[in-house]
């Protein structure tokens, strides 16, 4: 089961990451809307409720779910970035927006050009940022953590390539 629900392993958080690293990190955040795309180009509605695993997510909700975390990790930064009093991260509840109706029923396509659009945004600051803006952080109630910004874009990149793989599992 492990193998399922984390196909590329869990997340594993660093104290820092070295220059190629965060460039490598910032690279995957730029080109995955375009992975994306190419893995669910065509997908019928039967290959779009498929899930990698009893109980999971369908391909369509991943693909929203990914769109929505995107733009709420992007929000984050900025809001650590701009507001000195953003002490901890800004929470919502996935398995519920998971089972909105747009992460039911609404296009992919909706979410793949606010994917898109978002990672563009995203990865233009996070090329921005100085040593002391990655070093800026915010407390993360669910992972008990404290996130700098390094830490944050480190996950966020973690983040869409285990879902990729996930809806890789459900197609297969």
């Amino acid at each position: 089961m492990d193998n399922r629900k984390y196909p590329i392993g869990p997340f594993v958080i660093q104290d820092s990451y070295p220059a190629d690293q965060m460039a490598h990190i910032i690279g995957v955040i730029e080109a995955s809307p375009l992975a994306y795309r190419q893995v669910i180009q065509g997908l019928s509605s039967r290959d779009l409720a498929k899930t990698y695993r009893e109980g999971s997510w369908t391909v369509q909700q991943l693909v929203h779910h990914v769109s929505d975390i995107s733009l709420l990790h992007f929000l984050r930064m900025k809001k650590a970035l701009t507001d000195p009093a953003y002490e901890t991260a800004t929470m919502i509840n996935m398995d519920g927006w998971a089972n909105t109706a747009d992460g039911l029923d609404a296009p992919i396509s909706d979410s793949l050009n606010l994917f898109e659009g978002v990672h563009r945004r995203y990865a233009y600051l996070a090329k921005s940022l100085t040593p002391d803006m990655l070093a800026v952080s915010y407390y993360h109630p669910v992972r008990q953590l404290q996130f700098n910004q390094a830490q944050a874009l480190a996950i966020s990149a973690w983040h869409v390539q285990h879902h990729l793989a996930h809806i890789k599992l459900a197609l297969s």
